[in-house]
């Protein structure tokens, strides 16, 4: 392309990419020749020269985990839309592992990591060891400095226990995760309070803590209808375990949404959508989550990081269970 247009190797890459110091003329003569060959630039090349190599490393510990999935196909759309790609690593939860893959993400040179989380829990901060910017999604970092974007998770059980309270139900029952899980504790807690500002308690008096299991949910029904035959209402603290509720209500012969009502937690289609009858649940917009990692992310790398706890809004998904 230098030759054809009858300039220097330098001022053809300076020409290309819009540099300043090239004459008008000579950068129209070097276009011409780019378009008669049909030159495309490297990025990558383009990316070495920057000092940029336009890839991301991305690490987390549950690579099948059902919260890990939405949030990177979220990231990775939004990344291709930059064209950028990115280089996923699964550490298993464990730590020799996760160094193994930094060490090669490093050498890769990566312009940036996210971590993603398979929880909404605390981990340990790995900022300090990383030359680049880090941003962690689906998961709160440790680190003070660090950016930590989270669903509103208060902000979710709020949803789906008012909307229960706005269909005048008031013997509402939650069944959710183990006690071992923060997460699960958090929510349990969280509809205790909202249902106490409505002068309310829990039906049977406390939370079902168990698996997050549809086995658990059907043990769950069983139990909470045993204790309190009043119960109108279960929130659940996913969609497996509402779906194992609805089944156990049928064969206790009663009616969903007319008898008892459900509200499920994830909006997983293999069980929301086809559950019988379909669960109410609230999204947590995984995927939008991952998107809004990569723009914290680019907006790091370019000089501008963020930090704290963002948690980003839920919303309701409506369908026949609460109908």
């Amino acid at each position: 392309m230098a030759r054809l247009a009858g300039v220097s190797i330098a001022t053809a890459s300076k020409a290309i990419n819009d540099r300043g110091e090239v004459a008008a003329t000579t950068r129209a003569r070097v276009l011409r020749a780019a378009a008669e060959l049909a030159f495309q630039p490297n990025p990558m090349a383009q990316g070495l020269v920057a000092g940029r190599t336009r890839a991301v490393g991305v690490l987390t510990d549950e690579l099948d985990g059902q919260f890990t999935v939405p949030v990177l196909l979220g990231a990775e759309k939004a990344l291709a839309d930059l064209e950028m790609s990115v280089l996923l690593c699964d550490t298993r939860g464990d730590t020799i592992r996760r160094n193994h893959h930094i060490r090669t993400l490093l050498a890769r040179q990566v312009d940036g990591f996210i971590v993603v989380g398979d929880s909404d829990d605390i981990r340990a901060s790995l900022t300090a060891e990383l030359p680049v910017p880090v941003v962690y999604v689906h998961c709160r970092s440790t680190g003070h400095g660090d950016l930590s974007l989270v669903p509103d998770d208060e902000g979710a059980v709020r949803l789906a226990v008012e909307h229960l309270l706005a269909l005048r139900r008031r013997n509402i029952g939650h069944i959710t995760g183990p006690q071992s899980c923060r997460a699960a504790r958090d929510r349990a807690a969280t509809t205790s309070a909202v249902l106490s500002e409505h002068g309310l308690t829990l039906a049977g008096g406390h939370a079902l803590h168990g698996e997050w299991s549809q086995r658990w949910g059907r043990q769950a029904a069983r139990l909470l209808i045993a204790t309190a035959p009043e119960t109108d209402a279960v929130f659940c603290g996913n969609d497996r375990i509402a779906s194992g509720v609805a089944q156990e209500l049928a064969g206790l012969g009663r009616r969903v949404p007319e008898d008892v009502a459900i509200v499920g937690y994830g909006n997983r289609e293999i069980f929301a959508a086809d559950c019988s009858p379909p669960l109410t649940t609230v999204d947590l917009g995984l995927p939008l989550l991952g998107e809004a990692a990569v723009a914290h992310l680019v907006a790091a790398m370019a000089g501008t990081p963020s930090s704290g706890v963002i948690r980003q809004p839920c919303r309701l998904v409506l369908r026949e269970s609460t109908a």
